[in-house]
């Protein structure tokens, strides 16, 4: 157990607000396109997973082959389509407990990142009211490597000045926990129940986390 925490890192998606419906349909849309099945389930796959990456899965799943040029022409209407879908995102977006806990960590002295596979994370959290909440925020504009690597969270952990064992991460995917958990860090499950049994701790919602605990 982890005691005299130094810093919290957070993914995005599904940890401090939930865009998964839009990811889901935005995906969808580019599926159906190709005539590949897709549904709820296949979505589970993708789940902190980057772009390029999660097109790819998608392929597989239809044994779709594509040109590289019309590759990245999806890539880049996906994104169009998710911007679209998520314009109206607003801090009453912010998932329970979010806003409580990143109030607990300034009292406590406790830095605060965020470690997330998007290019959209500074954007989306412009839109929650969030920002200012974070000493740091690497996402997938910064990294070479997206999850599972721990590229990330070392990122973060280095930019924070903190080694990871003073670290606790807050992931709501495999992919983010099998990150932070080969670069040393301590991790807390959120939400996904699956999580249960790999994380160091697992919460359904942010809401029964007390820093102080672990402060």
């Amino acid at each position: 157990m982890i005691k005299n925490v130094k810093g919290l890192l957070f993914d995005l998606d599904g940890v401090l607000v939930t865009t998964e419906q839009n990811h889901f349909k935005s995906w969808k849309s580019i599926a159906d396109e190709l005539s590949i099945h897709f549904d709820e389930q296949s979505n589970e796959q993708l789940k902190g997973v980057s772009r390029a990456d999660s097109l790819r899965k998608i392929l597989s799943l239809g044994s779709v082959e594509l040109s590289d040029s019309e590759f990245n022409r999806l890539l880049i209407l996906k994104n169009e389509r998710y911007l679209i879908s998520i314009k109206e995102l607003n801090d009453e977006n912010i998932l329970p407990g979010v806003i409580s806990l990143l109030h607990s960590a300034k009292t406590y002295n406790i830095k605060t990142g965020v470690g997330s596979s998007s290019k959209n994370a500074r954007f989306i959290l412009g839109k929650l009211n969030l920002i200012d909440f974070f000493d740091v925020i690497v996402d997938g504009n910064d990294v070479e490597f997206p999850k599972p690597h721990p590229e990330v969270f070392l990122k973060g952990a280095s930019q924070l000045g903190l080694d990871p064992t003073e670290i606790m991460v807050f992931e709501d995917a495999q992919s983010g926990v099998q990150a932070a958990t080969e670069g040393g860090f301590f991790t807390v499950g959120v939400g996904n129940k699956h999580l249960a049994g790999i994380t160091d701790l697992f919460f359904e919602t942010l809401e029964t986390f007390r820093l102080e605990d672990y402060a």
